[in-house]
């Protein structure tokens, strides 16, 4: 016997199974994390001068003095804040993440603790002060990038790690403790002199140091700020890079934090000359890819030596933005549910008994197979140009076994299917993932 809910739009809700694990909200400040899903990463120093790689100090292993020299070059006439501001909103994107300071040791803000600053340049000014008063002017949430490694400073105690030179040069200390405290002082002026400061993301610990008591003053300092992982302990959230981490690609969901960071140039973060672009498919297929399973999106610009975005970050920019504009209802409520479909070639999404379909890999055939559903949606609409799409419930060769008719999107358009990532709002007046047995239940 069964029985009706007293409320049957409860029945339409969907319970715990029938959505993926999603990572658990801080119940803090640091919330605003999650409803800003999409972020601009913007990697600027002095590499940007030679325009090569933002590691060019280490990878061509240039003489420190000759690459200091840099600084004495450094006076970018274009600077303009706001004009990073418009590039983000017109990609989409809702935060920023700025580099301090890289590798190369160059800081962009009015340090008290080193001449190697903006401050000490041609160009004479706090380049963080300008842009966290943008920020703050225009209501977008600021994060600070820091690089710990620092190959200017004198004690900071080189050992041939990564991004070290492979033993310290003369006049280097080599004096951790020393270091250290140089690094905790430059934090706190990040995080006491520039106003709100949404995110502090690390970067650059080959040491592998572990300091808890760091990310705790960034918290006394800043409440509510969120921390990556890459730092002195495991922070808030992980930061898979440029889609190396298996992970990203074979899991469904995320069940904790993360931010996938990834650039326009398959070279370098920073601004390059004849940089070798992903293509504007790869890197929509990526940023659905990330989305689509709860997880937040950092993508990466290098500004040149004048301080503007590159023609080509700008054309691809401007291509994701549109793109975001048509489809961003699939990624900013919904919850990942692709295990309720059979089909490996997409990621589905849903909002009760609303999905979305992400064709986030390359289509091998024309239409889009959605078994075990079998019920028609009310309405479907192909979200990148608003176009009504062709839905079938039909047998299959492939189904004989089961005899049963499963659903199917036919006739996406050829120029959508090729060149984008296609994403599908398919609405139905009861849950499929629950009804789809019930016409094969009735055929016995």
């Amino acid at each position: 016997m069964t029985t009706k809910s007293p409320n049957p739009q409860m029945d339409s809700q969907p319970t715990p199974i029938d959505c993926l694990p999603t990572p658990l909200k801080f119940g803090d400040g640091r919330d605003w994390f999650f409803s800003h899903r999409f972020g601009l990463f913007i990697h600027w120093g002095l590499y940007s001068i030679d325009a090569w790689q933002e590691q060019d100090i280490w990878r061509r292993e240039r003489d420190p003095q000759e690459y200091a020299a840099l600084a004495g070059r450094f006076n970018p006439r274009h600077f303009d804040p706001d004009a990073w501001i418009d590039a983000a909103r017109a990609a989409g994107m809702t935060y920023l993440v700025f580099t301090t300071k890289h590798i190369e040791g160059f800081c962009h803000w009015d340090s008290a603790l080193t001449d190697f600053k903006s401050t000490k340049t041609p160009f004479g000014r706090d380049v963080l002060a300008e842009l966290a008063a943008a920020c703050a002017r225009r209501d977008m949430p600021l994060c600070l990038y820091y690089s710990i490694v620092d190959l200017h400073h004198a004690s900071y105690p080189h050992d041939g790690r990564r991004w070290e030179y492979p033993a310290p040069l003369a006049g280097n200390t080599g004096d951790k403790e020393a270091y250290l405290g140089f690094l905790l002082a430059q934090v706190e002026e990040l995080c006491t002199k520039y106003g709100k400061i949404h995110g502090f993301w690390w970067d650059g610990n080959p040491a592998g140091w572990v300091d808890p008591s760091i990310n705790a003053r960034i918290r006394e300092l800043q409440p509510g700020i969120i921390i990556n992982n890459r730092g002195f302990d495991e922070g808030d959230f992980g930061t898979p890079e440029r889609d190396w981490d298996e992970e990203v690609g074979s899991n469904l969901s995320f069940a904790k934090p993360v931010e996938a960071c990834q650039s326009l140039g398959s070279q370098s973060w920073g601004f390059r000359k004849g940089e070798d672009y992903y293509t504007d498919k790869h890197i929509l297929r990526s940023i659905a890819n990330v989305l689509a399973k709860g997880g937040n999106y950092l993508l990466n610009t290098g500004p040149d030596a004048d301080g503007r975005i590159a023609p080509e970050d700008s054309r691809m920019l401007d291509v994701i933005g549109d793109w975001m504009g048509r489809c961003r209802e699939a990624f900013e409520l919904p919850q990942p549910c692709s295990h309720l479909v059979e089909n490996p070639d997409i990621l589905l999404s849903r909002v009760d008994n609303t999905f979305y379909v992400i064709l986030h890999h390359e289509p091998t055939i024309r239409t889009v197979p959605l078994k075990p559903f079998d019920s028609l949606p009310v309405s479907a609409t192909l979200l990148n140009d608003g176009s009504p799409l062709d839905c079938r419930v039909e047998l299959l060769p492939w189904d004989h076994k089961e005899g049963h008719a499963f659903l199917r999107v036919h006739h996406l358009p050829l120029n959508i299917l090729n060149s984008t990532v296609p994403v599908l709002r398919l609405e139905f007046d009861a849950d499929p993932a629950r009804t789809c047995g019930n016409k094969r239940a009735e055929e016995r």
